[in-house]
């Protein structure tokens, strides 16, 4: 049963974008399939996804965050001032619609994504500086989060700062620290060990449901705003994240950061945790403004397929320049140069 378990969740792991693309999907041309995912249910899955991410933290982890504490705050910085900024900007210069608005700027207030310490390790990235960033983010969340939102959009609609800080402490501090703590006590055992390598692939699960949830909850604004809806919404979310993986690793080249850390700094800015914006928005926007979803739930899809063509771009990079290498040491040898 478990190797059963373990096979699923590499084969999870490794098509996570396809999954949750293929989840909105089902959910527009089969609703009902997903009409049962109202808010409640998304909050509790989204804690789930949360808990998966504290159970693979260590006290290791603890004293990386301990011993590089700069990096992780020129990180986190970068975090919660790029995306927002790129957000607010994309928003005015396509003059978005408010409800559009208020998703893109949603997304760009969240912590970095869960999922960005995977692709940081898929593209030979510095993935503890990975989870040092996304664990400090999500930490700071409860409060950054409802801040900037107010900050960027407050002057546009009702931001309930408090209510977003207790749902944020709901779905992600109080997981994480749950998830942590099992790790911890609980770590050197055998059947701990063997769940916590096989509960990500019930992560991937749950990310799909919720887009599924989204999708189904606003199937009949989909259906009258178009496919120009979706298009304009995609090109906007396909600017926000590919504008935050440049800007990242810009960052990562102005404080001399090494090849590795640059990869992972451009991929912890660019991908955002869009569970929880879309989670934010179906709790606190969706009532008054039904297609601020809109934009969370392509970014949950989106930002896990680019995170992956991102890392496999870094990896072809890495081939062609080992090649170039190569070709310059036979080249040496055939002149005889030592």
């Amino acid at each position: 049963m478990y190797r059963v378990l373990l096979l699923l969740s590499r084969v999870l792991n490794s098509y996570t974008p396809y999954i949750v693309i293929s989840a909105a999907i089902i959910a527009f041309f089969f609703r009902p399939l997903f009409s049962w995912i109202v808010s409640y249910y998304q909050t509790g899955i989204l804690g789930f996804i949360m808990l998966t991410m504290g159970l693979t933290l260590t006290k290791e982890d603890m004293r990386i965050l301990a011993s590089r504490p700069l990096d992780i705050l020129i990180g986190t910085v970068s975090q919660f001032t790029i995306m927002p900024v790129i957000a607010w900007t994309l928003v005015h210069l396509f003059g978005l619609d408010t409800s559009i608005a208020i998703g893109i700027i949603l997304v760009g207030c969240c912590p970095g994504g869960v999922s960005s310490n995977i692709m940081s390790y898929l593209c030979k990235g510095d993935v503890a500086y990975s989870v040092g960033m996304t664990t400090v983010n999500t930490l700071l969340s409860p409060i950054v989060t409802p801040a900037l939102v107010f900050f960027f959009a407050g002057q546009s609609v009702d931001v309930n700062f408090w209510g977003m800080f207790l749902n944020i402490m709901i779905v992600t501090i109080i997981p994480v620290t749950v998830g942590f703590v099992c790790n911890l006590y609980l770590g050197e055992k055998d059947v701990f060990k063997k769940t916590r390598i096989v509960m990500p692939a019930f992560s991937v699960i749950g990310l799909a449901l919720i887009v599924g949830g989204v999708v189904s909850a606003i199937h009949d604004n989909l259906i009258s705003g178009g496919i120009s809806l979706f298009i304009g919404t995609f090109a906007v979310v396909f600017c926000h994240n590919s504008i935050g993986y440049i800007c990242g690793y810009f960052v990562g080249k102005c404080f001399h950061f090494s090849k590795s850390k640059n990869r992972t700094i451009s991929i912890e800015v660019g991908m955002q945790n869009a569970g929880l914006a879309t989670n934010l928005a179906s709790n606190f926007f969706m009532a008054t403004n039904p297609l601020s979803v809109v934009p969370c739930a392509i970014s949950c899809a989106w930002h896990s397929i680019s995170g992956t063509i991102l890392a496999s771009i870094f990896n072809i990079r890495d081939k062609k320049s080992g090649k170039m290498t190569n070709f310059g040491k036979i080249n040496h040898k055939k002149n005889g140069i030592n």
